[in-house]
């Protein structure tokens, strides 16, 4: 592997894109990409398909009780649990 991060090949810059992107990394400013247009467009393609994806399983909210209808249910658990006992 090249230790210089503006002169990593593509292979290596790619084999780490996961990684840095699931670490929440701002790969975007990443020192390889200035030089790569393929790399650029690859990035380009994989956040289109990311954001296509999230708009195929929009985020839903809980309804405001869930919360309070899991504690319920842990508390009627401990209690049907120390009954047993």
């Amino acid at each position: 592997m090249n230790g210089d991060p503006g002169t990593m090949s593509c292979a290596e810059f790619q084999a780490q894109m996961a990684d840095r992107i699931g670490s929440g990394e701002d790969i975007a400013a990443h020192p390889h990409l200035k030089n790569c247009a393929n790399c650029r467009a690859l990035l380009a393609d994989l956040k289109t398909i990311a954001d296509a994806a999230r708009q195929l399983f929009p985020a839903v909210e809980p309804p405001d009780q869930l919360w309070e209808n899991i504690e319920l249910a842990i508390q009627r658990e401990d209690e049907s649990a120390s009954k047993t006992r």
